[in-house]
């Protein structure tokens, strides 16, 4: 519910669109010929959160994003990193959802 409320925009834009209207986009701090780390930020801050925490919770009992989450974490990136994915891939599912009016399935056909 915090995500319709949240986006009305949904199944209108991009997924990169969407995550970045979140705040779960890479932001790059670069300038010049350096090269920065790249953070999420911006976006809408509440959503974020609410987000965040259902990507808690998917990474460990919904099967299409645990395995997701476990292959991430093999390739030994940070807990933090892994959720942010999690998050991300969530609002970029939405949104497709939304846009092709389906409903959710844990095994694509």
């Amino acid at each position: 519910s915090m995500l319709i409320a949240e986006m009305p925009e949904l199944g209108q834009i991009t997924g990169e669109q969407a995550a970045a209207l979140a705040g779960l986009a890479p932001i790059a701090h670069d300038s010049g010929a350096m090269r920065g780390k790249r953070a999420i930020g911006g976006g809408r801050r509440l959503l974020r959160h609410v987000i965040f925490q259902a990507a808690l919770v998917a990474s460990h009992h919904n099967q299409v994003l645990k395995t997701f989450a476990d292959r991430l974490r093999a390739a030994g990136k940070p807990h933090k990193v892994v959720i942010v994915a999690v998050a991300r891939k969530l609002v970029t599912i939405a949104n497709a959802l939304v846009k092709s009016g389906q409903k959710w399935t844990p095994h694509p056909e």
